[in-house]
């Protein structure tokens, strides 16, 4: 996703000055593409920036980016802005906050709710969180990032929103998985099943993107069903400080953990599939 934003920033004449990956060949690739110095050192990037995008995996990656140690994004970073894109737990983005304030920076969190394409095409969707003002400084880059931009309030509150999304995105999946591992295992067609599903009320935005993916069995990452269920746990742990019970969200997210626990976390969401399809060398199977 960071590749990809920083390849429609260069097209659209942003100046990318320095690209940092813990893949340091990721890194170099984006740099030979956008024109940007690939670094190895977190502060480098923010001190060749005035506005650093980050992308990361999960709670910690976060943390140890804007960690206290000798490397960080922290590091110089009076009058930055960071702008994080990834779908962490909401009280990160808190804590990230009041260290950038530490600092002299201002931070907004922009979660996205959209793949890879849609990066690369500026067409991505975004809810934000943060101050009124952090969000106006990064408004004119997020608009050429976005199709939809919306500003949901305080540090926090888009990645609580990000995390329903993703918990409602997840049940529809794995429900998706199973009509169509059902209507394999009762000899059904399943192209036909796919249209039927799309013309009543078991269509999907699901269904539309994964659909024709689960029945052929290809499940070329875009979202990862690893990603998924750190992600169902995020919404599972803040239902759980609500005192909300959320069972098929904690099915589905036992779904996803299985995936991880399988070695299939490394395939696209939509393998979930493959915990319900037969296939006909027994089993699971790995998809592509």
């Amino acid at each position: 996703m960071g590749a990809n934003m920083a390849l429609r920033l260069r097209d659209i004449g942003y100046t990318v000055s320095a690209v940092y990956d813990v893949n340091p060949d990721a890194a170099r690739t984006v740099a030979r593409e956008t024109g940007a110095m690939a670094t190895d050192r977190l502060a480098r990037v923010t001190e060749l920036a005035d506005t650093i995008l980050t992308v990361v995996s999960d709670d910690a990656a976060m943390y140890a980016i804007y960690g206290a140690g000798d490397d960080s994004l922290l590091k110089g970073a009076d009058g930055k802005l960071f702008v994080n894109c990834a779908t962490v737990t909401p009280n990160v983005h808190e804590d990230i906050e009041g260290l950038a304030q530490e600092n002299g920076a201002m931070t907004l969190e922009a979660c996205m709710a959209s793949s890879i394409t849609q990066a690369r095409e500026g067409t991505l969707y975004l809810m934000c969180g943060g101050t009124r003002e952090a969000f106006e400084r990064a408004r004119p880059m997020l608009e050429q990032l976005s199709a939809s931009l919306r500003y949901i309030g305080g540090a926090g509150q888009a990645a609580k929103v990000k995390a329903l999304v993703n918990m409602v995105m997840n049940i529809n999946t794995a429900g998706l998985a199973e009509g169509l591992g059902l209507g394999e295992a009762l000899g059904l067609d399943l192209t036909m099943l796919r249209d039927v599903f799309s013309q009543t009320g078991a269509a999907s935005r699901v269904l539309e993107t994964d659909g024709a993916d689960m029945q052929a069995h290809d499940h070329e990452v875009y979202f990862s069903a690893a990603h998924a269920a750190k992600d169902s746990g995020i919404a599972l742990a803040l239902a759980s400080d609500a005192g909300v019970e959320v069972p098929v969200a904690a099915a589905t997210e036992r779904q996803y953990q299985r995936m991880v626990e399988l070695g299939l976390g490394n395939l696209d969401k939509s393998g979930i599939a493959e915990l319900t399809f037969k296939s006909r060398r027994g089993g699971v199977h790995s998809g592509t």
